[in-house]
């Protein structure tokens, strides 16, 4: 089977993960991918796949050979972002593409505009995997899942390529942070393993934001306008100044590569009680620690304004830079390298302005940088991913595997 049908097969299913929501898997619905895949695995030859009681599935392509090499692993995760709708997704391929500005979608007019998105001039003549606009497409990560699968086909089709153990998993709940809570690192038994969850071909990430969230809860105190004089407390005003006295450029909008940010990604609330939810991105921990006190000042200042208990914040660690977890085993980025150097990929190393599975299970022992699946413009309308991309992925984590057998 093609990689791109592979894909296409995966994007029916329905996989929105759903936030702050503590069971693993945080929607059910994700499950229904992970008995198909286990079944698709089984049916290539990975006899022993399987999904555990938490949705994640597992599986080994045996080695072929006595001689002595490392476990190296796959992952990819199932789910989708919360951020966009990811039912009913309508794909279709642009054949050929012309460098021009691509109608998703006429009756609605939506438009993924080259002069937003200049990467699509990368790839005229090539062909592009785009949705109606109106849902994301799910190449985050369901093409990652098909890469990896369809690298493992290769693999056990092939038996005069020689090759050590390859361990496969797939995670549920990545984009809410809870993908690698409950991953199985001694059961895996993969001495260091790659997330397939990048972006563009060529990219190999082995440095993430430090993250936390921040929830923000302010008690106000509500009565008649009439009569509110000295006595009313609106908590959307103090919201507000919350938000005031953030810096104003250390927004995602206004920042890039290694710069981190404070992301207000939802607001909602009243006179009595508004709530507000940030996120807080920084690669360097000195001043990601130093983000993160910020709030706790600007707490402490309201809360001396406007008396005790009006701010509440909550903050919550999620992940950290894997750097620090990579650089005593820079064997495996510098393989990724080579890989791509064998089929005639430029590597490029860039940070990942985001966090990946990868980053959890490098705390947990188990090394795992993150490769390149081919896609853009992530969580939103605008996603695509072109075919040869895809096509191009499998080859390098074919390579990579044929790297480690030398």
């Amino acid at each position: 089977m093609k990689v791109q049908e592979r894909f296409l097969n995966y994007i029916n299913f329905d996989t929105q993960s759903v936030p702050d929501v503590e069971t693993i898997p945080s929607s059910e619905k994700q499950k229904h991918l992970a008995r198909f895949l286990v079944e698709e695995m089984k049916t290539i030859g990975i006899k022993d796949a399987y999904m555990d009681e938490h949705c994640y599935v597992y599986g080994t392509v045996i080695k072929n050979t006595d001689k002595e090499m490392p476990v190296i692993g796959f992952i990819a995760h199932m789910d989708t972002s919360p951020d966009m709708p990811g039912n009913d997704i309508k794909a279709r391929i642009v054949h050929d593409y012309d460098g021009k500005d691509i109608v998703l979608n006429k009756e609605k007019d939506i438009v993924m505009k080259t002069d937003m998105f200049e990467h699509l001039l990368n790839y005229v003549g090539k062909d592009l995997i785009v949705t109606d606009g109106t849902t994301l497409l799910g190449a985050d990560n369901k093409a990652g899942i098909a890469e990896i699968l369809s690298m493992a086909e290769f693999l056990i089709n092939n038996p005069n390529v020689k090759h050590g153990t390859v361990k496969i998993a797939f995670t549920p709940d990545e984009e809410v942070g809870n993908g690698a809570n409950l991953f199985n690192v001694e059961s895996f038994g993969a001495d260091f393993a790659y997330t397939v969850d990048g972006g563009a071909l060529g990219e190999i990430e082995y440095e993430n934001f430090n993250a936390a969230s921040a929830k923000v809860t302010i008690n106000g105190v509500n009565i008649h306008p009439g009569s509110a004089k000295n006595k009313m407390k609106n908590s959307i005003l103090i919201a507000m100044e919350f938000q005031s006295m953030l810096p104003v450029h250390e927004t995602p909008g206004n920042t890039e590569n290694y710069e981190g940010f404070n992301h207000l990604n939802d607001i909602s609330g009243d006179v009595e009680k508004t709530h507000l939810n940030y996120i807080i991105r920084d690669h360097n921990e000195d001043k990601f620690n130093i983000k993160k006190d910020r709030f706790i000042k600007i707490e402490n200042y309201l809360n001396d304004k406007y008396g005790e208990d009006t701010v509440n914040v909550e903050l919550k660690d999620s992940y950290f830079n894997i750097k620090e977890k990579i650089l005593p085993h820079m064997h495996i980025v510098e393989t990724a390298q080579s890989a791509m150097k064998n089929i005639g990929i430029e590597p490029e190393i860039v940070p990942i302005r985001g966090g990946t599975d990868g980053a959890r299970l490098s705390y947990m022992g188990l090394p795992c940088p993150n490769l390149c699946t081919g896609g853009h413009n992530y969580h939103g309308r605008y996603e695509y991913i072109p075919i040869q991309s895809m096509e191009k992925s499998v080859e390098l984590l074919t390579e990579i595997v044929k790297l480690y057998a030398k």
